[in-house]
């Protein structure tokens, strides 16, 4: 008898549901983590922020640093401890190998928890945050994608992307709220 092996098949535990949507951001708790290497991602959460508390969500920042040893104990709980204060998760920002797979490791983190969670992934990174997702059991995470390059474009340039980005996250990310809809329109 030959066994005939297939790389590319999913788990048998895959989860290629989302997760619930985000829904009415009105006084909701948005956690965003941020990494230490892309001041884009800062940029652009910088503006995402601002517009989702306009529309009553509160939104605290956690910058993800050391990953290993003590440093890496002490972050998995700050992370852990965030993600337990609050109701909706954004995580970014996949724009290269290692970042990618800490973004969607920690969007997975999140996600498990049921709360609605979206990755951000520069579309260089689309394909690796996919499969990622996919290894990681969760095929359907929710996932949005900026341009590449990002980083090396200037603060009014990625703000400007920021902008002209938020109405298809809000739609990808599964919000519904007054701001939102009239965005859609």
């Amino acid at each position: 008898m030959t066994i005939i092996l297939d790389p590319t098949a999913s788990l048998v535990h895959d989860i290629a549901d989302p997760g619930p949507p985000a829904g009415d951001l009105q006084g909701r708790k948005i956690a965003i983590r941020i990494d230490m290497l892309w001041r884009s991602w800062d940029w652009v959460s910088e503006i995402w922020a601002e517009r989702l508390r306009a529309e009553g969500a509160e939104v605290t920042f956690w910058r993800s640093c050391g990953r290993t040893g003590e440093e890496g104990e002490q972050a998995d709980r700050e992370y852990q401890a965030l993600l337990a204060q609050s109701d909706m998760a954004i995580v970014g920002l996949g724009n290269c190998g290692s970042c990618t797979s800490w973004t969607i490791a920690d969007a997975l983190t999140a996600a498990a928890t049921g709360m609605p969670t979206i990755a951000v992934a520069t579309a260089h990174f689309e394909g690796l945050a996919r499969n990622l997702a996919k290894r990681g059991g969760r095929s359907g995470l929710r996932l949005h994608i900026l341009p590449y390059p990002l980083d090396i474009l200037p603060k009014e340039q990625v703000h400007d992307i920021a902008r002209n980005h938020y109405r298809s996250f809000l739609r990808d990310f599964g919000v519904r709220s007054g701001l939102a809809e009239q965005s859609a329109a």
